[in-house]
Order: structure tokens, then sequence, then C-alpha cells
């Protein structure tokens, strides 16, 4: 009664698996082989192939290694379409690090800051706990990586190359939390005696973050002579350059008119409302990061279209669900669970959410799509894990993973219906800093 297993309780179970062939059927293939190579379904893969009526891609797929750059190698991926265009290149990469390097020293500053507008509070408060928690972090959003191309613009990557740290962050993002934690102690501290102690405080901490980063990553450059040999092995020279007038001169999509469109199905999200998030971008006094919460037939209608007309759509997704790196595909059934163990799994999307079995963890691009009498089937991926997982670093994603999975994409503005601009206008929903929408940059 006092909710403790028993000796009986516990021979039930016993009893409850050896009575079951199937049990020790499943049992003696997963003990042998891994578990996803015994669930594969086969009638999924079968019914599976890669090829779509619409596809943009025709470049070499980019690789963010051991690092939570995804947000950012997206984004980027993006732009480098229309800068290979205007420079008539075949393959072209902007610096992945550079762009890091100022996500990190601007995140360094808005969790400072964050720390700041929290000193009154008790150290076990809910959000101060969570700013600890999520110090420097690797992940980002759509408007945290416009606000980077706008304030710090952009370089080719021989310019700011990788290296051992931006392929691997791990340890000196381990080096970032402990002195931003340090950090955080002594702003806290210094707050008793006024905001303008506590910032003093920061910009101490913040000259040691940069030097942290330099000594990582590089320094980035201030300006540099940028010239190349087209495809057509004509050379071209711009002259010396800052980062934001490359950017200027070779991003030709007006991302600033791009908002991001999510599909978040709880109760507590209504349809056609605008949210934000407690605590969640990288650049002060940038635009918050702001969703737009719309059915999923509209979110696919205007990704569809998107590509339809020669550019590929930036999308967050719960990339590790139903995935198959062998087979480069993505469906909501590929892996029958249920007939291995006997049981159902009935959580739905709300419900994922709800109970944190799933969050926005990658994001990527739309580079295709296939659509029959209107209606869309499956969708090209571009990833950026290399060139070694799914096809040539490409993925098919049926659309009923889409359904399930996908909760965002970043659209022109002007490709959404009246009344959904208009809904832009409204005063957004803020949800805790805690909240799964946030979790693309955790």
């Amino acid at each position: 009664m006092n909710g403790t297993l028993g000796a009986s309780d516990l021979e039930l179970l016993r009893k409850d698996f050896a009575a079951n062939p199937a049990y020790r059927l499943a049992q003696n293939a997963v003990t042998r082989t891994a578990l996803d190579d015994v669930a594969i379904s086969r009638d999924v893969i079968n019914n599976s192939d890669h090829s779509l009526s619409v596809m943009l891609d025709d470049w070499k797929v980019t690789n963010q290694e051991r690092s939570g750059r995804c947000w950012l190698f997206a984004g980027l991926n993006l732009l480098r379409v229309g800068a290979m265009k205007k420079m008539g290149l075949k393959e072209f990469e902007f610096s992945q690090n550079f762009a890091m390097f100022w996500d990190k020293i601007e995140r360094a500053n808005y969790f400072l800051e964050g720390v700041i507008e929290t000193a009154g509070r008790d150290i076990d408060d809910r959000t101060v706990a969570h700013l600890l928690n999520a110090a420097a972090e690797d992940g980002g959003q759509w408007n945290m990586f416009v606000a980077i191309v706008n304030k710090h613009g952009l370089v080719p990557k021989a310019f700011m190359p990788e290296t051992h740290s931006s392929s691997d962050t791990g340890r000196m993002n381990s080096v970032l939390r402990s002195l931003l934690r340090q950090g955080a102690k002594s702003v806290r501290e210094a707050f008793s005696r006024g905001v303008d102690a506590a910032r003093e405080e920061k910009a101490d901490i913040l000259r040691v973050i940069y030097r942290v980063l330099c000594i990582h990553l590089g320094t980035p450059p201030e300006r540099f002579d940028w010239q190349w040999t087209d495809k057509d092995r004509q050379f071209h020279r711009d002259g010396v350059l800052t980062p934001r007038e490359f950017a200027v001169k070779y991003v030709d999509l007006p991302i600033d008119d791009y908002v991001c469109l999510v599909h978040d199905p709880r109760p507590s999200s209504p349809v056609g409302r605008t949210f934000t998030v407690q605590y969640l971008g990288n650049v002060l006094g940038a635009p918050p990061v702001t969703y737009l919460n719309v059915d999923m037939r509209v979110m696919k209608d205007i990704a569809a279209q998107a590509i339809a007309g020669g550019e590929p759509v930036w999308f967050g997704c719960d990339v590790g669900k139903m995935m198959s790196n062998d087979y480069g595909l993505w469906d909501a059934r590929l892996y029958d669970l249920p007939s291995v163990y006997g049981t159902a799994f009935t959580l739905g999307k709300a419900d994922r959410l709800i109970y944190h079995e799933t969050e926005m963890t990658h994001a990527m691009l739309f580079t295709g799509v296939d659509i029959l009498d209107g209606v869309t089937r499956k969708w090209r991926v571009e990833n950026s894990w290399g060139s070694a997982r799914g096809k040539d670093g490409f993925y098919t994603m049926n659309d009923s993973w889409f359904d399930e999975y996908v909760f965002e994409i970043a659209a022109r503005r002007e490709a959404l219906p009246e009344d959904l601009r208009a809904a832009l206008g409204e005063k957004p929903i803020v949800l805790p800093a805690w909240d799964p929408m946030g979790s693309l940059a955790r």
C-alpha cells in the first residue's frame, strides 16, 4: 500500500515477461543487434526514395563537427546560395567561426545583464537557476542569427577558418561556463553597491571572456582584402572590405523581413498569436526572438512556395526522432517500436511538448520538396553534419515526419496571409525562460 515494489510484485513482472514468446524473441534480437536495426520498418524504407519534384541544391554540405552551431550553419548555408550566384562560384562558405565568436561575446554580455536584472532574486529562483544552467551554450535561433549578421557582418571562411575549439566546443565552453558563473557571483555581490558597480564588474569579466575567445577561436578580422576566381576562371577583386560591408554587398536576402513561424499545438498556445521567451537572445538592443503560431498546413504551404520560388528554407526540428543516417531518411513510422515492445506510444505532439518528450534540437535547410496534386509528400534537407551521413549529407523527410517533429521555419513576412501579417503587430505572449520553445538556443 505504501508504493514499494514487493517480492510478489517482482514475481508477477517476471512471469508476465516469461509467458509471452514475442517478448522473448524481441529479447533475443535486441540483446545481439542494435535496436534501430531490429525495429526499422522495411515497408517505410521500401516505399521511400530520394527523388523530388523540386530540388535546388547542387553544392556540397558543410560540417559543424562537434559543436551546437546548427542554427548558424543553417543560416549561413541559406545566405551562401545568393552569394555563390553573385560571385559566380560553385562552392563558397562564410566563416562559421567568425559568427560564433561574436555570438559568444554578445551572449556573455546578454547573460551578465540577465544576472544584473535578476540580482535581487534568491539564488534558488527558477529563472536565476535557468540563467546559470544556460551559460555559454552553442545553440541559437533565427532572430539571433540575424542580430549577429546585422551587427558584426560576415567574412569568407578563409579569413577566419575553423580552429580546434570551433569544431569541438566542449572544452572551451566548460571554461566559459566556469568564468561566467564565477562572474555571476561577483556581479550579484557588486549589485549590492548599485547597478553601476555591477556593470563595472561585468566589464572586467567581458575582457576576460574576449581574451579566452581569441585564444580558442582567433581574433576576428576588422577588414580584409577580398578577391576570387569564379567557376569560369575569371578573376575578380573587390579590394579591402569590413565584415559589415561584405555582408551588405553579398547577402541578397532581406533577412530583417523574415519572421519565425512555429507549430505549437499545446492548448496554452493559441494559433494566430505571437510569443517570445524570457531571456532568449544574444545581442542586447536587437529585436527580440518572436514566434507566430500557425497551423501546420500554413507552415507547409509557405515553405513549399518558397522552395518552388528558388529559395531554401531555414527550419528547426527535433532531429533525433525516427531518423536513419544510413538511409538518409526521416519518417514518423520509421521504427516499429510498438511491435518490439508490445506496447503503444500514445503521446501526441502537444503532449510530447508538455511532458518533455520533444523539443527543438536542431536547425537545417529545406532545399527541395515533392508535390503531387498540390499536396506536399516529402522534403529534401541539407544538414550540416558533413557528407558521411545521409546521402552525401542530404536527407529525405517524409511529410509524416514534418507533421510530428518540425516546429519552426523562417519565412518572408510577405508570404503570410493578411490576417497573420496583422497578428505580427500584436504584443507577444511571454513564455518562461525554460519553455521548450526556447530549446534550440540551449
